[in-house]
């Protein structure tokens, strides 16, 4: 019987997933802004009644899944039980209690089954426009960079909240969309709400207390005695960013005791004036993910799973501060697992990539009609990614973004949204670092605006200055590229304006080399060649 139960409760995890996924499919399908129903960034996951998540959505990014399982607790501690009510949704976007920066919006529903609360949706997604300077490193304090949400409520009892409805639409500058997109938030997690309640009266349990013990507890042990195999000591391992005016330093130290792994980001460099500061529970989230990755890949992300991994730091530029700016906290959050993995690759020799681009490509247009020209203006993101490092028996991949997981939005979507063109996206040759197994290839990507218009952007780039190192002998991957189709340069972060006519051009990093290259086997030389990966001229 015990053995029939432990199938059972199997059968019922797998179903929860099942649950989740589509609580993130809903978001998808639903969503207005490109960043969400285009590229996947967002996260859903369900939790028990003490805000402990028991199971992610496939779809969505280790920056908002990783955080989001820590923001659930910072919810119940805002919100009293007595102040819970069937049909409520909350919401914030607090850059230290939701997810790193104030265009990600969190949002959570509770569940009740009768009188009982039984449990937690959550789902978090990355919004086109929060007013202030807009998405990017400008600004001097969070302050500057948009409208802050404390965490409250979006509806009571099914009644939306009226009153931040209008401050919202007051405050930026898509209006239909942001609001489009809370509520495709709030409906998100009505989907999982119901689909959960179906199930439990489906397989007759009254809430999920057996079903999150169960799950708990497997991956505690798993998780334990994968940690237990590895191992024990402590490394060290450093990496330079571009920063915005001046290079930052990213330092960590590893160590893997008998029942935790350890991370501390003593040494890194302090605050930035500049908003590419990372808050800590984005530089958790994206640790965690690192050390997963190596330690525990086929093991399900859940509450326990995350709690045998610790993470800390003194104040610092992963460990940003209150009123510190974050708007750009990706760009730092993107290097951390890169900075873990360095460290990693001394334990385990022979098991770890080299260095990739790391910080996802983003560009955040604004475009507008030239004076005297009838148009339209627009806000416009795009999600771009350079190439990963190479693996030590396989090439990186190219135009991945690792670590965030997330998809590029199609060209075609993109021109949709705003007055624009994008006159070329493709793989950029020579850009992987050669070794005996080769670096992943950045891209090029040159936008214009549609005649008749011009547009700002906001530049949210790295790897311009210093370039994703290679592993064991491999060579660096190329740096990346700002510039216009004249060959005016570019500054890599802030925003700047593009004049009618001319095009922006963006040349993405590659990934590092694995190994040396003379051991790369001539067979895929000679392939990369056929395809146009390398080419007899370097840029």
């Amino acid at each position: 019987m015990a053995q029939i139960d432990e199938i059972r409760l199997q059968v019922m995890w797998n179903r929860l997933i099942s649950v989740v996924e589509e609580q993130a499919m809903t978001l998808l399908r639903t969503a207005f802004s490109t960043s969400v129903r285009e590229a996947g960034d967002l996260s859903a996951g369900v939790y028990n009644a003490r805000g402990e998540m028991l199971a992610q959505a496939v779809t969505g990014t280790p920056g908002h899944v990783n955080t989001m399982a820590e923001a659930v607790g910072n919810f119940l501690a805002a919100i009293p039980r007595q102040e819970m009510f069937a049909g409520d949704t909350y919401v914030t976007n607090d850059p230290w209690l939701g997810t790193g920066h104030l265009h990600d919006i969190t949002m959570v529903t509770p569940v009740f089954k009768g009188a009982e609360l039984i449990g937690f949706f959550a789902c978090t997604a990355h919004v086109v426009d929060v007013g202030g300077r807009g998405f990017g490193a400008d600004g001097k304090s969070v302050y500057e960079e948009g409208i802050q949400i404390p965490i409250m409520k979006f509806a009571e009892r099914g009644e939306v909240n009226a009153v931040l409805v209008q401050l919202l639409r007051a405050n930026v500058r898509e209006p239909n969309q942001v609001v489009g997109d809370f509520y495709s938030l709030a409906a998100c997690n009505d989907v999982g709400k119901t689909r959960l309640l179906e199930m439990l009266d489906e397989i007759g349990l009254p809430n999920l207390e057996t079903l999150g013990e169960f799950i708990l507890s497997r991956t505690r042990k798993a998780t334990l005695e994968r940690i237990a195999a590895l191992p024990k000591g402590s490394w060290s391992n450093d990496m330079l960013t571009d920063g915005y005016d001046d290079p930052i330093r990213i330092a960590a130290s590893v160590t893997i005791g008998e029942d935790r792994v350890s991370v501390d980001f003593d040494g890194s460099s302090g605050i930035s004036r500049w908003g590419i500061n990372c808050p800590m529970i984005y530089t958790k989230a994206y640790a965690c993910y690192a050390i997963k990755c190596v330690v525990a890949p086929d093991i399900p992300n859940n509450a326990a799973s995350l709690a045998a991994f610790e993470v800390t730091s003194p104040v610092n530029v992963v460990n940003a501060v209150r009123p510190a700016p974050v708007s750009l906290r990706h760009v730092i959050g993107h290097m951390v697992p890169d900075v873990v993995l360095g460290a990693l690759a001394q334990a385990l020799p022979g098991q770890i990539q080299a260095e990739g681009a790391g910080a996802l490509w983003n560009v955040h247009i604004s475009a507008r009609p030239v004076a005297g020209a009838e148009g339209r203006r627009a806000e416009v993101l795009m999600f771009n990614s350079g190439g990963m490092g190479a693996r030590p028996t396989l090439d990186g991949l190219s135009a991945t973004a690792f670590p965030s997981g997330v998809m590029t939005m199609p060209i075609e979507a993109t021109e949709q949204t705003g007055p624009i063109v994008i006159w070329r996206k493709e793989l950029r040759p020579d850009s992987g670092g050669d070794g005996a197994q080769r670096g992943g290839l950045g891209q090029v990507i040159e936008i214009a605006a549609a005649q008749g218009h011009e547009f700002e952007f906001s530049a949210m780039f790295d790897r311009v200055t210093e370039p994703p190192r290679g592993r064991d002998g491999g060579a660096p991957g190329a740096r990346g590229v700002v510039e216009l189709d004249d060959g005016t340069k570019m500054r890599p972060k802030g925003w700047q304006s593009v004049p009618a006519g001319r095009r922006l051009i963006l040349k993405a990093p590659g990934g590092g080399g694995y190994g040396d290259p003379a051991e790369r086997a001539p067979e895929a030389r000679a392939l990369d060649r056929r395809r146009g990966y390398v080419t007899d001229g370097k840029e």
